[in-house]
């Protein structure tokens, strides 16, 4: 079976779009394409060829968290792979679409409960605060930071970020803000700290709750930011603004109508909200319903890009909430996962002494260098949205991007 699988993916390799990579297997090294990036894979167990065409990217990323493989570039590698697959996506993409009309009868079958929600959020960010403090800054951003200078740090473009959000909602000490999605706590605080806004912010993790909580106490903020450990469906009360960061991914499709209504029935008649979410391309969507990736089977369980299209459809169909500015940021999000990878390699040693594992870091390098490649290559992206009630209406005094 080995063997067969060998030759099989040899042969698909072949025929290769763009990209070279080096194979060395059976101590031969085989060179297939000719134009950059040029990559250096080496096979240490022949069942990773089995591995990758019964599975796809599931096979190849637990093969390589196996250690059968190992590659010099694996961001490269998978920029190459994406671009390999291309046409086959682009016609699975087109027969979802044409398919979808007959699926829609069944889209909203098996919905999404409370239980099931806290368990799949819990099962990622739960996974030990150490080890995020480890991979991301200091303002323990888990999200597209914005690289106004290249040269920038982290914590600089994730703080550029915050102020960003803060600028296009026009945040000011007078407003109670809304936070869905809570992560480590930093746009809370930064929101509370440079604005004054007072800030109400909700997550269902109990290990960022208890680390926000701290973070609140340790910056004297009490009596600016409150931690609710508790489901966005659940929270009452009406608000100024609202923000969610990268929050709606984890929801499910099946769910977006339900987000934006909630998000509707929370905010003022003239309220705001600022959202950030990463989105998959518009035609890949009715595609990505179905379809079980690496991504949704080892790292994020019940999560899903939805697609710009998706949110503005969900947004108009159960609320008032209407699109007013749209900035796409994907560009920034390759060199934050970058910079994320780069952190996890330094600190190689502490997250070993976590117990976490060999198995574990690389998978999770596989996971970073796996998004890095999808938004160099445009497959995903990342925006920030301003969402606004019916009875809100632009002030002569906007705010400005930097």
């Amino acid at each position: 079976m080995s063997a067969l699988a060998r030759r099989v993916a040899h042969h698909l390799l072949d025929n290769l779009a763009s990209g070279t990579i080096l194979l060395v297997d059976e101590g031969r090294t085989r060179r297939i394409g000719q134009t950059p990036p040029v990559v250096r894979v080496e096979v240490h167990d022949p069942r990773s060829f089995a591995a990758v065409l019964r599975r796809g990217s599931v096979g190849l990323a637990e093969s390589y968290a196996d250690g059968w493989w190992d590659c010099d570039d694996l961001t490269a590698l998978i920029q190459i792979l994406a671009r390999a697959v291309t046409p086959w996506s682009q016609r699975a993409d087109r027969w979802a679409r044409a398919l979808a009309p007959v699926r829609a009868p069944w889209r909203h079958l098996d919905r999404r409960d409370l239980t099931r929600d806290r368990a799949n959020v819990r099962a990622h960010y739960d996974l030990s605060n150490e080890f995020f403090a480890l991979m991301l800054d200091d303002t323990m951003m888990y999200s597209c930071a914005i690289f106004e200078d290249p040269s920038m740090s982290l914590t600089a473009a994730s703080t550029a970020k915050m102020d960003r959000l803060c600028r296009k909602i026009d945040l000011t000490a007078n407003d109670h803000l809304l936070e869905i999605g809570t992560g480590w706590g930093g746009f809370a605080l930064h929101a509370a700290s440079h604005y004054g806004a007072r800030v109400t912010t909700v997550t269902i993790s109990d290990a960022q709750y208890d680390y926000t909580c701290r973070r609140v106490r340790e910056a004297g903020l009490q009596d600016r930011v409150r931690v609710v450990n508790r489901d966005y469906r659940e929270i009452g009360g009406v608000y100024d603004k609202l923000v969610s960061i990268e929050m709606i991914e984890a929801i499910g499709w099946r769910q977006q109508d339900t987000f934006f209504s909630t998000c509707a029935r929370l905010l003022r008649p003239d309220g705001v909200m600022a959202l950030q979410a990463i989105v998959i391309d518009d035609r890949s969507y009715e595609r990505a319903t179905t379809h079980r990736d690496f991504i949704k089977e080892m790292i994020f369980p019940g999560g899903f890009l939805p697609s710009i299209e998706s949110i503005v459809r969900s947004s108009t169909a159960s609320s008032d909430l209407r699109v007013v500015d749209l900035e796409d940021i994907g560009r920034h999000y390759a060199e934050t996962l970058a910079r994320w990878r780069a952190n996890l390699d330094h600190n190689a040693h502490d997250v070993t002494a976590l117990g976490l594992g060999e198995r574990f870091r690389r998978l999770w390098r596989m996971y970073l260098c796996y998004c890095e490649g999808a938004f160099l290559e445009r497959h995903v992206s990342d925006v920030q949205m301003v969402l606004t009630r019916g009875q809100w209406r632009a002030p002569l005094r906007t705010a400005t991007r930097s």
